[in-house]
């Protein structure tokens, strides 16, 4: 159940978003993990490590399966995200910040391609 409101502002803002606009917060939730879990491996609190490498795991699981294979890109994407998990359980199991880095920049640079590909999207429907 949820309780403050900030939870409920967050559940209503999931409920009502548009689909790109969904992406981008699943793409903005990943980095965040990802960053706690870098800062948890270097301050060697392994367990912030692990519980947020977890969770970047799980948008990123979600990510995959949110996939329409009709494009052919989503062959190409489907790739990328399980060679993201790799890395996350990598950095994870050795603690070594390096490959949930390279993790951030991939979720970082195709959060910017999606931003940029529903900006067009939305032009092009004006």
């Amino acid at each position: 159940m949820i309780h403050s409101p900030y939870q409920k502002y967050r559940q209503a803002q999931a409920e009502t978003a548009s689909k790109p606009k969904l992406l981008i917060m699943l793409y903005d939730g990943a980095i965040r993990f990802t960053k706690a879990g870098i800062e948890g491996i270097s301050s060697r609190n392994y367990e912030l490590a692990n519980n947020n490498l977890v969770k970047s795991q799980a948008i990123i699981h979600e990510l995959v399966s949110s996939l329409n294979f009709d494009y052919s890109i989503s062959k190409d994407l489907v790739q990328v995200y399980e060679y993201m998990l790799r890395l996350l359980i990598e950095a994870n199991l050795k603690k070594k910040v390096g490959p949930a880095e390279e993790v951030l920049s991939h979720l970082v640079e195709l959060r910017e391609a999606w931003v940029e590909a529903s900006k067009s999207a939305v032009a092009g429907n004006l």
